[in-house]
């Protein structure tokens, strides 16, 4: 699917991003690959690793809709991974926080239509499903403006998906690789908000592996969710430093217990599939399919029962301190 195309990747200097263009340059020959950001010395960074002759470098900011439509010219496929992702940086900066999670979605898709792009997948995140904090309210918000941008295409065929996950493996800013930094240092505990914290657990390549095969998947409208396992953050900090003591130290501004990626008010809207969820449009399209059950590769879904919820606490798989430890040493 990737062979001979031009793929653009917004927040490409991230984690994912880097990720993402490593996978894509091992497994397929794509004609060009944009890494659209706004900071010029991760873009130089990665230029280091990153020199493959597809590799092209774009400094803009998916809030300038004008360098995004330029950006996009003859652009096949878009990842849009941008985002202000720190959930109380967003509770102190709401404003920026909607600038780029949402008017940046809407500049994302309006360049996308523009340029006749084949197909867009948009990150988005547990946080989005009940949000009680900004970034959850931003990124629903996000979701929401892709599924309803297969209503917007008019005469082009551009087709947007979403894509949720939980929390990623040692993704800069997340927990592993904070409390990494508090035992190097040699401190003498490890804190946490509250013992009874779970989330969901994947990796960084499983995420890009997910988001490769909703490509080859989507029809457009569709919100993926994969299934993955749980952990608790308890458990977290004592596969990674079994002779620490953990010291509560109360939920942060606009963090949650557990995380949804789910929620019960949409199982009517929910299919279940062997190793994945689709929440399928609470809108009909006028110009394509609004039937989910039966996906491009030919796989199957089925509604689910009445009430279900997929949360981070009712989750029946649930990493073991043993699991973690081990998962931690894979991604190190």
């Amino acid at each position: 699917m990737f062979n001979n195309k031009n793929i653009l990747i917004t927040g490409g200097t991230g984690s994912f991003g880097k990720l993402y263009v490593k996978t894509l340059l091992e497994r397929y020959q794509p004609r060009r690959i944009i890494v659209y950001s706004r900071d010029e010395l991760k873009q130089y960074e990665m230029q280091q690793t990153f020199n493959d002759s597809a590799m092209r470098y774009f400094i803009g900011d998916v809030r300038d809709k004008e360098r995004l439509n330029q950006a996009m010219n003859g652009v096949d496929y878009v990842i849009h991974a941008a985002a202000l992702k720190q959930v109380p940086a967003a509770e102190y900066n709401p404003t920026e926080c909607i600038k780029t999670n949402i008017t940046g979605a809407e500049n994302v898709i309006s360049a996308a239509i523009n340029n006749n792009v084949e197909k867009v997948i948009a990150l988005s995140t547990d946080k989005a499903a009940n949000p009680i904090n900004l970034y959850g309210a931003t990124k629903l918000a996000s979701d929401k403006l892709f599924v309803a941008a297969n209503n917007m295409t008019g005469g082009h065929n551009t087709h947007f998906s979403v894509v949720r996950y939980g929390n990623v493996v040692g993704s800069r800013g997340s927990v592993v690789p904070f409390f990494q930094q508090l035992i190097d240092s040699n401190a003498s505990e490890l804190p946490i908000t509250h013992e009874k914290m779970t989330r969901f657990w994947i990796t960084l390549q499983q995420g890009v592996d997910f988001v490769l095969k909703n490509f080859y998947r989507m029809v457009g409208g569709e919100i993926f969710v994969p299934k993955i396992p749980s952990m608790r953050i308890k458990d977290l900090a004592q596969a990674m430093a079994p002779n620490l003591p953990i010291k509560i130290i109360g939920i942060r501004p606009g963090e949650k217990l557990h995380e949804i990626m789910c929620p019960a008010d949409d199982f009517y809207h929910t299919l279940e599939f062997e190793d994945h969820f689709v929440i399928t449009p609470t809108i009909n399209f006028t110009s394509r399919t609004n039937d989910f059950s039966v996906n491009v590769l030919g796989e199957k879904g089925k509604k689910v029962a009445e009430g279900f919820e997929y949360n981070s606490q009712n989750n029946p798989i649930f990493l073991t301190i043993e699991q973690l430890l081990e998962l931690n040493k894979l991604i190190n």
